[in-house]
């Protein structure tokens, strides 16, 4: 099996991240590599790490910088990036060791939002079925890539949003992703503090707006304006 680094960025996520650490332990235990990247956070996330990952690092604040810094010191010849408010089964565990024997260049999961309702069961659904029609990932789908395609595209683009999508559509054109239906599930509490619905006209929007070539900095502007209650 190639080794794997898990690189999981995080702020002020105490409260979900033991949750993902203890999904985490077993694959730590059959030898992945395990590193948190925290961008500052105010609360106990360190602390709650610092005895359950490999390495601990800090870095300024922005998902993009922080992968970038994790995978910067990451042994693995496969990097998987994780959100820190993920939630991993031992089903998408078993399925990641399986692809990963055969050497893909690149994949993600499908993904599940956490909390009750049909509303939430088909946002996850669409997400998924977009992704695998596209071939464009989002970040909490959980991208898996190999080191080398990684290094070789300069990692993630250094900007505010839309890093995750960036990066998926210059692997698209080295290959298609590996598409596992495997769901991770991930933290639905965007949509339910700001309004389901409104969360996903905002994000269409903004997406709309990357595809038509808006500049990241403006988006994410745009993004925590619409994204105030």
């Amino acid at each position: 099996m190639p080794l794997l680094s898990v690189i999981v960025p995080a702020r002020d996520e105490a409260l979900a991240l033991p949750q993902l650490l203890a999904d985490l332990a077993p694959l730590r235990t059959a030898g992945a590599e395990l590193i948190l990247v925290d961008g500052g956070s105010q609360d106990a996330t360190c602390d709650l790490a610092r005895e359950r990952v490999d390495r601990l690092l800090r870095s300024a604040p922005g998902r993009a910088l922080q992968m970038n810094a994790g995978a910067a010191v990451a042994r693995g010849d496969y990097l998987w990036f994780v959100h820190a408010d993920t939630r991993i089964d031992t089903a998408a565990i078993r399925d990641l060791l399986d692809v990963l024997s055969q050497r893909p260049l690149w994949g993600r999961f499908d993904v599940r939002l956490s909390g009750d309702g049909l509303a939430l069961r088909l946002i996850g659904t669409m997400i998924s079925l977009r992704s695998r029609l596209t071939g464009v990932a989002s970040g909490d789908q959980g991208i898996f890539v190999a080191r080398e395609a990684f290094e070789r595209l300069g990692g993630y683009a250094d900007i505010p949003l839309m890093e995750d999508l960036d990066l998926s559509r210059r692997l698209k054109r080295l290959a298609r992703p590996r598409c596992l239906h495997t769901a991770l599930l991930t933290s639905s509490r965007r949509w339910e503090r700001h309004g389901i619905w409104r969360t996903v006209l905002l994000m269409w929007r903004l997406r709309l707006a990357y595809y038509c070539g808006v500049s990241p900095h403006q988006l994410a502007r745009a993004y925590h304006r619409g994204s105030r209650p």
